[in-house]
Protein backbone atom coordinates (compact mmCIF):
# COMPACT_ATOMS: atom_id res chain seq x y z
CA UNK A 1 0.00 0.00 0.00
CA UNK A 2 1.51 3.48 -0.83
CA UNK A 3 1.81 6.21 1.61
CA UNK A 4 -0.59 9.36 1.86
CA UNK A 5 1.01 11.91 -0.32
CA UNK A 6 2.60 14.68 2.16
CA UNK A 7 1.06 18.15 2.71
CA UNK A 8 2.94 20.51 0.94
CA UNK A 9 1.54 23.53 2.56
CA UNK A 10 3.66 23.65 5.83
CA UNK A 11 6.56 23.74 3.40
CA UNK A 12 5.39 26.52 1.41
CA UNK A 13 4.61 28.10 5.02
CA UNK A 14 8.22 27.58 6.25
CA UNK A 15 9.53 28.67 2.76
CA UNK A 16 7.68 32.02 3.58
CA UNK A 17 8.79 32.84 6.43
CA UNK A 18 12.32 32.22 5.91
CA UNK A 19 12.24 34.74 2.99
CA UNK A 20 10.24 37.41 5.66
CA UNK A 21 12.94 36.31 8.16
CA UNK A 22 16.13 37.34 5.31
CA UNK A 23 14.10 40.18 3.81
CA UNK A 24 14.29 41.88 7.56
CA UNK A 25 17.61 40.49 7.79
CA UNK A 26 18.61 42.32 4.57
CA UNK A 27 16.89 45.80 5.99
CA UNK A 28 18.77 45.66 9.71
CA UNK A 29 22.15 44.92 7.91
CA UNK A 30 21.05 48.16 5.84
CA UNK A 31 20.36 50.14 8.58
CA UNK A 32 23.50 48.89 10.60
CA UNK A 33 25.23 50.34 7.39
CA UNK A 34 23.21 53.67 7.45
CA UNK A 35 23.70 54.07 10.87
CA UNK A 36 27.63 53.70 11.03
CA UNK A 37 27.81 56.17 8.39
CA UNK A 38 25.73 58.69 10.21
CA UNK A 39 28.14 61.34 11.65
CA UNK A 40 25.97 63.80 13.30
CA UNK A 41 23.60 63.01 16.19
CA UNK A 42 20.85 64.36 15.50
CA UNK A 43 20.98 62.85 11.96
CA UNK A 44 21.56 59.61 13.86
CA UNK A 45 18.34 59.68 15.30
CA UNK A 46 16.09 60.68 12.94
CA UNK A 47 17.78 57.60 10.92
CA UNK A 48 16.94 55.28 13.93
CA UNK A 49 13.31 56.85 13.82
CA UNK A 50 12.67 56.25 10.12
CA UNK A 51 14.44 52.95 10.11
CA UNK A 52 11.82 51.71 13.28
CA UNK A 53 8.47 53.22 11.17
CA UNK A 54 9.76 51.84 8.11
CA UNK A 55 10.65 48.27 9.97
CA UNK A 56 8.04 47.84 12.19
CA UNK A 57 5.19 49.20 10.09
CA UNK A 58 4.07 51.78 12.71
CA UNK A 59 3.23 55.21 13.04
CA UNK A 60 5.48 56.92 15.14
CA UNK A 61 9.12 55.96 16.34
CA UNK A 62 10.19 58.25 19.64
CA UNK A 63 14.07 57.88 20.56
CA UNK A 64 14.32 58.92 24.18
CA UNK A 65 18.24 60.03 25.23
CA UNK A 66 19.55 58.98 29.18
CA UNK A 67 20.76 61.42 31.25
CA UNK A 68 22.71 59.80 33.76
CA UNK A 69 23.55 63.34 35.79
CA UNK A 70 19.44 63.99 36.20
CA UNK A 71 17.95 60.75 35.76
CA UNK A 72 15.98 61.69 33.08
CA UNK A 73 14.57 61.23 29.61
CA UNK A 74 14.78 63.53 26.90
CA UNK A 75 13.66 62.77 23.31
CA UNK A 76 15.94 64.63 20.83
CA UNK A 77 13.33 63.47 17.82
CA UNK A 78 9.78 62.17 17.46
CA UNK A 79 8.58 61.28 13.80
CA UNK A 80 4.28 61.81 13.62
CA UNK A 81 2.43 60.50 10.93
CA UNK A 82 3.01 63.03 8.38
CA UNK A 83 6.77 62.94 9.16
CA UNK A 84 6.90 66.24 11.37
CA UNK A 85 9.31 66.57 14.61
CA UNK A 86 7.71 67.79 17.90
CA UNK A 87 9.32 69.83 20.81
CA UNK A 88 12.02 67.88 22.92
CA UNK A 89 10.69 66.02 25.80
CA UNK A 90 12.12 65.41 29.25
CA UNK A 91 10.84 63.38 32.33
CA UNK A 92 12.55 61.71 35.18
CA UNK A 93 12.50 57.44 34.96
CA UNK A 94 10.60 57.28 37.22
CA UNK A 95 7.57 58.37 35.12
CA UNK A 96 6.18 56.40 31.62
CA UNK A 97 6.56 53.59 30.15
CA UNK A 98 10.13 54.93 29.21
CA UNK A 99 10.96 55.65 32.46
CA UNK A 100 10.49 52.51 33.58
CA UNK A 101 12.32 50.27 30.30
CA UNK A 102 15.34 52.21 30.91
CA UNK A 103 14.86 51.66 34.80
CA UNK A 104 14.75 48.29 34.39
CA UNK A 105 15.71 46.97 30.94
CA UNK A 106 12.45 45.23 30.05
CA UNK A 107 10.81 45.25 26.52
CA UNK A 108 7.30 46.48 26.77
CA UNK A 109 4.49 45.22 24.71
CA UNK A 110 1.10 47.42 24.98
CA UNK A 111 -1.79 46.38 22.66
CA UNK A 112 -3.73 48.95 24.66
CA UNK A 113 -1.63 51.80 26.27
CA UNK A 114 -4.67 53.71 28.07
CA UNK A 115 -5.34 50.20 29.32
CA UNK A 116 -2.31 50.12 31.40
CA UNK A 117 -1.62 52.45 34.41
CA UNK A 118 1.67 52.95 33.56
CA UNK A 119 1.11 55.06 30.58
CA UNK A 120 1.30 58.34 30.87
CA UNK A 121 -0.95 60.05 28.29
CA UNK A 122 0.67 63.79 28.76
CA UNK A 123 2.46 63.83 25.48
CA UNK A 124 -0.81 62.90 23.45
CA UNK A 125 -2.48 65.61 25.05
CA UNK A 126 -0.10 67.93 24.52
CA UNK A 127 0.85 66.57 20.63
CA UNK A 128 -2.83 66.12 19.64
CA UNK A 129 -1.62 62.16 19.27
CA UNK A 130 -3.43 59.70 20.22
CA UNK A 131 -1.38 56.03 21.16
CA UNK A 132 -2.99 52.62 20.63
CA UNK A 133 -0.28 50.00 21.00
CA UNK A 134 2.94 50.87 22.36
CA UNK A 135 6.20 48.97 22.27
CA UNK A 136 9.40 50.54 24.12
CA UNK A 137 12.85 49.30 24.36
CA UNK A 138 16.04 49.80 25.82
CA UNK A 139 19.15 50.98 23.85
CA UNK A 140 22.28 49.89 25.26
CA UNK A 141 26.34 50.58 24.54
CA UNK A 142 28.72 47.89 24.44
CA UNK A 143 28.96 47.75 28.18
CA UNK A 144 25.06 47.26 28.47
CA UNK A 145 24.49 50.32 29.90
CA UNK A 146 21.31 52.14 29.00
CA UNK A 147 21.69 55.25 26.71
CA UNK A 148 18.14 55.50 25.99
CA UNK A 149 14.75 54.05 25.02
CA UNK A 150 13.12 53.30 21.97
CA UNK A 151 9.41 53.97 21.65
CA UNK A 152 7.47 52.78 18.96
CA UNK A 153 3.70 53.52 18.89
CA UNK A 154 0.30 52.43 16.58
CA UNK A 155 0.99 49.27 14.60
CA UNK A 156 -0.52 49.79 11.16
CA UNK A 157 -1.82 46.04 11.42
CA UNK A 158 -3.13 46.46 15.09
CA UNK A 159 -0.96 45.20 17.76
CA UNK A 160 3.07 44.48 18.08
CA UNK A 161 3.78 40.55 17.57
CA UNK A 162 7.13 38.89 19.38
CA UNK A 163 8.51 39.35 15.64
CA UNK A 164 8.47 42.94 15.88
CA UNK A 165 10.24 42.50 19.55
CA UNK A 166 12.63 41.09 17.98
CA UNK A 167 13.22 42.97 15.23
CA UNK A 168 13.00 46.01 17.86
CA UNK A 169 15.29 44.51 20.02
CA UNK A 170 18.07 44.03 17.08
CA UNK A 171 17.70 47.50 15.91
CA UNK A 172 18.01 48.98 19.44
CA UNK A 173 21.40 47.27 20.22
CA UNK A 174 22.64 49.08 16.66
CA UNK A 175 20.92 52.20 17.71
CA UNK A 176 22.77 52.07 21.18
CA UNK A 177 26.09 51.05 19.95
CA UNK A 178 25.79 54.30 17.10
CA UNK A 179 24.85 56.52 19.65
CA UNK A 180 27.78 56.08 21.55
CA UNK A 181 30.06 56.21 19.02
CA UNK A 182 28.44 59.79 18.20
CA UNK A 183 28.94 60.61 21.71
CA UNK A 184 32.40 60.03 22.13
CA UNK A 185 33.20 61.65 18.58
CA UNK A 186 31.21 64.32 19.74
CA UNK A 187 33.33 64.50 22.97
CA UNK A 188 36.43 64.17 21.01
CA UNK A 189 35.24 67.34 18.57
CA UNK A 190 34.39 69.30 21.47
CA UNK A 191 37.95 68.52 23.10
CA UNK A 192 39.54 69.62 19.94
CA UNK A 193 37.71 72.88 19.35
CA UNK A 194 38.87 73.41 23.02
CA UNK A 195 41.61 72.65 22.36
CA UNK A 196 42.22 74.88 19.37
CA UNK A 197 40.64 78.06 20.89
CA UNK A 198 43.22 77.22 23.78
CA UNK A 199 46.08 77.03 21.52
CA UNK A 200 44.77 80.30 20.27
CA UNK A 201 44.47 81.91 23.33
CA UNK A 202 47.70 80.90 24.76
CA UNK A 203 49.78 82.07 21.73
CA UNK A 204 47.68 85.45 22.01
CA UNK A 205 48.50 85.71 25.94
CA UNK A 206 52.52 84.64 24.53
CA UNK A 207 52.55 87.42 22.76
CA UNK A 208 51.57 89.70 25.20
CA UNK A 209 54.44 89.16 26.61
CA UNK A 210 57.97 90.66 25.30
CA UNK A 211 59.15 89.27 22.80
CA UNK A 212 63.02 90.17 22.86
CA UNK A 213 64.77 91.85 26.00
CA UNK A 214 65.42 95.38 26.41
CA UNK A 215 69.14 96.51 25.87
CA UNK A 216 69.54 98.26 29.30
CA UNK A 217 72.97 100.14 29.27
CA UNK A 218 74.71 98.53 32.11
CA UNK A 219 72.06 96.12 33.16
CA UNK A 220 71.48 92.79 32.03
CA UNK A 221 67.79 92.18 32.32
CA UNK A 222 65.55 89.29 31.40
CA UNK A 223 61.66 87.90 32.10
CA UNK A 224 60.52 84.34 31.41
CA UNK A 225 56.92 82.98 31.92
CA UNK A 226 55.51 79.45 31.88
CA UNK A 227 51.71 78.97 32.70
CA UNK A 228 50.32 75.94 34.45
CA UNK A 229 48.03 75.07 31.99
CA UNK A 230 47.51 76.17 28.20
CA UNK A 231 46.66 79.79 29.44
CA UNK A 232 47.85 81.16 32.71
CA UNK A 233 47.32 84.24 35.07
CA UNK A 234 51.04 85.29 35.52
CA UNK A 235 53.02 87.91 33.81
CA UNK A 236 55.68 89.89 33.37
CA UNK A 237 57.04 93.35 31.70
CA UNK A 238 59.86 95.05 30.69
CA UNK A 239 59.22 98.30 28.99
CA UNK A 240 61.55 101.15 27.82
CA UNK A 241 60.56 104.26 29.07
CA UNK A 242 62.13 108.30 28.63
CA UNK A 243 65.05 109.59 29.96
CA UNK A 244 66.63 105.91 30.26
CA UNK A 245 64.15 104.51 32.23
CA UNK A 246 62.69 100.94 32.38
CA UNK A 247 59.10 99.78 33.79
CA UNK A 248 59.63 96.44 35.32
CA UNK A 249 56.41 94.29 36.31
CA UNK A 250 55.46 91.18 37.44
CA UNK A 251 52.04 89.88 38.62
CA UNK A 252 49.80 87.46 39.80
CA UNK A 253 46.43 86.93 39.10
CA UNK A 254 44.83 84.32 41.56
CA UNK A 255 44.42 80.94 39.90
CA UNK A 256 45.61 79.68 36.58
CA UNK A 257 43.72 79.14 33.37
CA UNK A 258 41.55 81.22 31.18
CA UNK A 259 39.90 83.19 33.68
CA UNK A 260 43.19 84.54 35.43
CA UNK A 261 44.49 85.04 31.34
CA UNK A 262 41.55 87.74 31.17
CA UNK A 263 42.20 89.00 34.20
CA UNK A 264 46.04 89.05 33.22
CA UNK A 265 45.35 90.96 29.99
CA UNK A 266 43.32 93.75 31.90
CA UNK A 267 45.97 94.53 34.63
CA UNK A 268 48.92 94.36 31.95
CA UNK A 269 46.91 96.86 29.83
CA UNK A 270 45.94 98.81 33.08
CA UNK A 271 49.54 99.04 34.06
CA UNK A 272 51.25 99.90 30.68
CA UNK A 273 48.73 102.70 30.45
CA UNK A 274 49.18 104.10 33.85
CA UNK A 275 52.27 103.22 35.56
CA UNK A 276 54.75 103.96 32.55
CA UNK A 277 53.19 107.26 32.00
CA UNK A 278 52.73 108.77 35.37
CA UNK A 279 54.92 110.92 37.41
CA UNK A 280 53.71 109.25 40.93
CA UNK A 281 53.67 105.88 41.37
CA UNK A 282 51.65 105.10 43.68
CA UNK A 283 49.34 106.81 42.57
CA UNK A 284 49.13 104.85 39.18
CA UNK A 285 49.14 101.89 41.21
CA UNK A 286 45.89 103.28 42.86
CA UNK A 287 44.09 103.87 39.64
CA UNK A 288 44.98 100.57 38.29
CA UNK A 289 43.84 99.13 41.97
CA UNK A 290 40.53 101.28 41.55
CA UNK A 291 39.82 99.85 37.88
CA UNK A 292 40.35 96.44 38.98
CA UNK A 293 37.99 96.69 41.79
CA UNK A 294 35.46 97.60 39.22
CA UNK A 295 35.41 95.03 37.55
CA UNK A 296 36.91 91.75 39.18
CA UNK A 297 34.11 89.62 40.88
CA UNK A 298 34.35 88.69 44.25
CA UNK A 299 37.52 86.16 45.33
CA UNK A 300 39.42 87.80 42.48
CA UNK A 301 42.58 89.71 42.72
CA UNK A 302 46.13 90.54 41.62
CA UNK A 303 49.61 90.45 43.19
CA UNK A 304 51.55 92.83 41.55
CA UNK A 305 55.19 94.22 41.60
CA UNK A 306 55.46 97.76 39.74
CA UNK A 307 59.22 99.34 39.55
CA UNK A 308 61.01 102.23 37.57
CA UNK A 309 64.66 101.90 36.82
CA UNK A 310 66.64 105.07 36.13
CA UNK A 311 69.86 103.02 34.65
CA UNK A 312 71.55 106.23 34.69
CA UNK A 313 72.01 105.73 38.64
CA UNK A 314 70.72 102.46 39.40
CA UNK A 315 67.71 104.23 41.28
CA UNK A 316 64.21 101.75 41.87
CA UNK A 317 61.44 102.90 42.85
CA UNK A 318 58.39 100.47 43.04
CA UNK A 319 55.22 99.39 44.49
CA UNK A 320 54.66 96.02 45.78
CA UNK A 321 51.22 94.92 45.90
CA UNK A 322 50.87 91.60 47.79
CA UNK A 323 53.77 90.42 45.21
CA UNK A 324 56.48 89.19 47.07
CA UNK A 325 58.85 88.12 47.90
CA UNK A 326 61.19 90.90 46.45
CA UNK A 327 64.77 89.43 46.78
CA UNK A 328 67.87 91.59 46.28
CA UNK A 329 71.41 90.26 46.09
CA UNK A 330 74.11 93.17 47.51
CA UNK A 331 77.34 92.44 45.86
CA UNK A 332 79.18 94.56 48.46
CA UNK A 333 78.34 91.89 51.31
CA UNK A 334 76.79 88.48 49.77
CA UNK A 335 73.51 89.05 51.80
CA UNK A 336 70.00 89.26 50.50
CA UNK A 337 67.79 91.75 51.23
CA UNK A 338 64.12 90.32 51.11
CA UNK A 339 61.49 93.75 50.99
CA UNK A 340 58.76 93.86 52.61
CA UNK A 341 55.52 94.65 50.40
CA UNK A 342 53.32 97.75 50.86
CA UNK A 343 50.21 97.40 50.48
CA UNK A 344 47.20 94.39 49.43
CA UNK A 345 46.99 92.80 45.92
CA UNK A 346 45.19 94.74 43.45
CA UNK A 347 41.29 94.71 43.10
CA UNK A 348 40.92 93.46 47.09
CA UNK A 349 39.50 95.82 48.96
CA UNK A 350 37.50 98.65 47.05
CA UNK A 351 38.95 102.31 47.86
CA UNK A 352 42.31 101.01 49.32
CA UNK A 353 45.03 104.05 48.27
CA UNK A 354 48.87 103.18 48.16
CA UNK A 355 50.66 105.42 49.84
CA UNK A 356 54.35 106.08 49.51
CA UNK A 357 56.40 103.72 47.10
CA UNK A 358 60.21 102.25 48.21
CA UNK A 359 63.23 103.27 46.94
CA UNK A 360 66.14 101.36 46.80
CA UNK A 361 69.61 101.51 44.56
CA UNK A 362 70.74 98.50 43.07
CA UNK A 363 75.04 99.13 43.36
CA UNK A 364 76.87 97.32 40.67
CA UNK A 365 76.69 93.49 41.15
CA UNK A 366 73.23 93.60 42.49
CA UNK A 367 70.72 91.34 40.84
CA UNK A 368 66.92 92.06 41.72
CA UNK A 369 65.02 89.13 41.43
CA UNK A 370 61.18 88.64 41.50
CA UNK A 371 59.64 85.17 41.34
CA UNK A 372 56.03 84.24 41.34
CA UNK A 373 55.28 81.82 44.12
CA UNK A 374 54.69 78.80 41.31
CA UNK A 375 58.55 78.61 42.24
CA UNK A 376 58.26 78.96 45.86
CA UNK A 377 55.32 77.09 46.50
CA UNK A 378 56.15 73.75 43.94
CA UNK A 379 55.95 70.69 46.07
CA UNK A 380 57.60 67.51 45.94
CA UNK A 381 55.74 64.06 46.57
CA UNK A 382 55.72 64.38 50.78
CA UNK A 383 54.44 67.75 50.54
CA UNK A 384 57.28 69.60 51.03
CA UNK A 385 57.40 73.22 48.49
CA UNK A 386 61.01 74.13 47.25
CA UNK A 387 61.11 77.37 49.46
CA UNK A 388 62.75 81.05 49.53
CA UNK A 389 66.07 79.11 51.08
CA UNK A 390 66.38 77.25 48.52
CA UNK A 391 66.35 80.25 45.99
CA UNK A 392 68.40 82.49 47.95
CA UNK A 393 71.38 79.76 48.13
CA UNK A 394 70.79 79.80 44.05
CA UNK A 395 71.07 83.04 44.15
CA UNK A 396 74.12 83.26 45.92
CA UNK A 397 76.23 80.28 44.17
CA UNK A 398 75.28 81.92 40.73
CA UNK A 399 74.46 86.05 41.13
CA UNK A 400 78.00 86.00 38.20
CA UNK A 401 76.04 84.31 35.06
CA UNK A 402 73.71 86.18 32.56
CA UNK A 403 70.08 87.01 33.90
CA UNK A 404 68.68 84.48 31.66
CA UNK A 405 70.91 81.60 32.50
CA UNK A 406 70.02 82.48 36.19
CA UNK A 407 66.27 81.71 35.35
CA UNK A 408 66.71 78.59 33.47
CA UNK A 409 68.98 77.60 36.92
CA UNK A 410 66.36 78.18 39.02
CA UNK A 411 63.48 76.37 36.85
CA UNK A 412 66.22 73.49 36.22
CA UNK A 413 66.27 73.08 40.18
CA UNK A 414 62.76 73.60 40.82
CA UNK A 415 62.03 70.63 38.29
CA UNK A 416 64.30 68.32 39.66
CA UNK A 417 63.33 69.11 43.74
CA UNK A 418 59.59 68.15 42.63
CA UNK A 419 60.52 64.95 41.21
CA UNK A 420 57.89 64.51 38.84
CA UNK A 421 54.97 66.45 40.72
CA UNK A 422 52.65 68.15 38.17
CA UNK A 423 52.95 72.15 38.28
CA UNK A 424 50.09 73.55 39.88
CA UNK A 425 50.61 76.78 39.25
CA UNK A 426 52.16 79.53 36.93
CA UNK A 427 55.82 79.88 36.89
CA UNK A 428 56.94 83.68 36.16
CA UNK A 429 60.45 85.32 36.73
CA UNK A 430 62.34 88.24 36.07
CA UNK A 431 65.67 89.24 36.69
CA UNK A 432 67.40 92.89 36.91
CA UNK A 433 70.95 92.55 37.14
CA UNK A 434 73.49 95.99 37.38
CA UNK A 435 76.68 95.22 35.74
CA UNK A 436 79.57 94.25 38.23
CA UNK A 437 81.83 97.67 38.67
CA UNK A 438 85.19 97.08 36.28
CA UNK A 439 88.21 95.51 38.05
CA UNK A 440 90.81 98.32 39.15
Amino acid sequence: MNAAPSDPAPQASDTSAAGTRIADLERLLAVARRLGATVDLDDLLASIAGAATELLHCERATVYLYDAATDELRSRLATGVAGAAIPEIRFPTSRGIAGEVARTGRTVNLPDAYADPRFNPDVDRSSGFRTRSMLAVRLVDHDDATVGVLQLLNKRSGRFEARDEEIAAFLASQAGVAIQRQALLDHFAEKRRIERDLNIARGIQQGLLPREMPGVPGFDVAGWNQPADETGGDFFDLLPLDGGRLAVAIADATGHGIGPALVMVEARALLRALVGRSSCLARAVTDVHDLLCLDLPEGRFVTAFCGILDTADGRLEFMSAGQGPILIYEAATGAIRDLPAQGLPLGFVPGMDYEGSTHVVLAPGDVLVLLTDGFYEWARADGEPFGIERVCALVRRHHARPAAEMIRILHDAVVEFAAGCPQDDDLTAVIVKRDAAPAA
